[in-house]
């Protein structure tokens, strides 16, 4: 008897340690300016005429619209939010807004004590709002959800409140190193902003790391491993980038300014106003090149930084972000040139570059993911705080 057919080759022994074939989830966007252009345009009439009523309403016909148009495996996701929850909550949100910003017209001692509830309440509608939002979405008719902690969201907003309190407590007003009360407040209002910029890449991590550590689906619960070290380096390459930008659009600001005044000696334009042309020329270049390039540049490395320490059980994701801010800086000049009409237009693209940046890599086949007890749990009951506040300020 030839044995030798019964006994496995090594080939085709399986390896004990081996890691099982990852399959990548491709991420698409399908969404079209021309298509959403229309709904941002019915969306803003709605909203002017019903003096910002409606914009409960539009942001869920556009989060909707962008889920649809968000592939990820070949399947879209679906938003299940209720228009009435999130008017509910906007309306909160506006009321406390308006009593503060009330408070500060006509009772400048009441100010402080509505700024300190509005930064009390702020936690905990953060996370309502990532709790609401993730809770309505869906993919391959999986709901996902947050499980991040009431608790840990206050202690992820302390970066940012920490200086604002001690500052607030600790400095009498108008106390100081001048003797003119306004010098002096705006010498502390620059010492809190300084601190505050100090400060802003420790809350990044935090918040980042809060979010990243509650997101679920199915069974796949996410971890992040992120640094301190690492954002603070983005942060300080953003600064040196930020100071390039400051000395170029002096330069740029004074070459106009010199093309203006040669235009004031052949008399096109008064030469007295050469130093406010000067002045808004800085103004409008430092404007364009922060928003339009330093913050892009930030966002860009951020993104590529935390997606690519985030993973579960069998997923993994990686990020690779490039070209927005030259995307960014175009969108600006094609929404100056076109008077606003190319922000849809913009939108799109911008969406687009950042969704199809990031690939997803799965050990294992998502179709045959379950919903989870605790997800179904959570979709029955409902998290009292996101029912209560139903609303969405942006995850």
């Amino acid at each position: 008897m030839n044995t030798a057919a019964a006994v496995p080759t090594t080939a085709d022994q399986p390896t004990p340690n081996a890691e099982p074939v990852a399959r990548v989830l491709e991420v698409r966007f399908t969404g079209s300016g021309s298509e959403y252009f229309r709904i941002w345009a019915i969306n803003l009439l709605l909203i002017l005429l019903s003096c910002g009523l409606y914009l409960p309403f539009a942001k869920i016909r556009r989060i909707r619209y962008l889920y649809a148009n968000t592939l990820i495996d070949g399947e879209a996701l679906a938003f299940h939010g209720d228009a009435g929850k999130m008017f509910r909550g906007f309306v909160l949100l506006a009321v406390l807004m308006l009593a503060y910003t009330l408070a500060g017209e006509f009772a400048p001692a009441a100010a402080l004590p509505a700024f300190v509830l509005l930064c009390v309440v702020w936690p905990a509608l953060w996370r309502a709002s990532m709790q609401f939002r993730l809770g309505n979405t869906s993919w391959r008719g999986l709901r996902f959800g947050f499980e991040g902690s009431l608790t840990d969201a206050y202690l992820a907003h302390l970066p940012v409140y920490v200086p604002m309190a001690v500052l607030t407590a600790l400095v009498p007003d108008g106390q100081g190193p001048s003797s003119d009360p306004g010098v002096n407040s705006q010498f502390w209002f620059a010492v809190t902003l300084a601190l505050l910029c100090l400060m802003a890449p420790w809350s990044t991590v935090l918040l980042k790391r809060y979010q990243h550590r509650g997101y679920r689906v199915a069974g796949e619960r996410s971890e992040i491993v992120l640094r301190t070290r690492s954002v603070y380096f983005i942060g300080f390459k953003t600064v040196m980038a930020g100071v390039a930008m400051f000395l170029l659009a002096i330069v740029a600001a004074a070459i106009v300014t010199g093309c203006l005044l040669v235009l004031a000696h052949f008399g096109g334009v008064e030469a007295k106003s050469a130093r406010s042309y000067f002045g808004l020329a800085c103004v409008g270049l430092l404007y364009l090149l922060g928003a339009g390039g330093l913050l892009p540049y930030y966002a860009a490395r951020i993104q590529n930084l935390v997606w690519g320490n985030t993973r579960s059980a069998s997923l993994r994701f990686h990020s690779e972000l490039t070209g927005l801010t030259r995307l960014n800086l175009r969108n600006w000049l094609l929404i100056v040139l076109t008077l606003g009409l190319y922000r849809p237009f913009a939108a799109m693209a911008t969406t687009r570059l950042r969704l199809q940046g990031v690939r997803i890599a799965s050990s294992t086949d998502p179709a045959t993911w379950t919903a989870s007890r605790a997800g179904r749990h959570a979709d029955a009951s409902g998290d009292v705080a996101g029912d209560f506040f139903g609303m969405d300020v942006g995850l």
